[in-house]
């Protein structure tokens, strides 16, 4: 039996700007993706209201990924 192939392998590159702030480069994008904490997410890692700008969690597009 041949072990199927993958269809699609998705290239990603994940770049840390500072704290919880990431950039993420996705295919087809031509801006990266900004990921960061906010709210009760942002209290659970201990940074301070204000510290870092507030922006959508990984969680939040995984969340949003498998609604779709």
């Amino acid at each position: 039996m041949e072990t199927p192939r993958p269809v699609y392998i998705s290239k990603v590159r994940i770049v840390r700007e500072r704290g919880p702030i990431r950039q993420a480069y996705l295919p087809v994008e031509p801006q990266p993706v900004i990921f960061g904490t906010h709210g009760p997410v942002r209290e659970h890692y201990g940074t301070a209201p204000g510290q870092y700008p507030e922006h959508a969690t990984t969680l939040d597009y995984v969340v949003a990924a498998a609604a779709g």
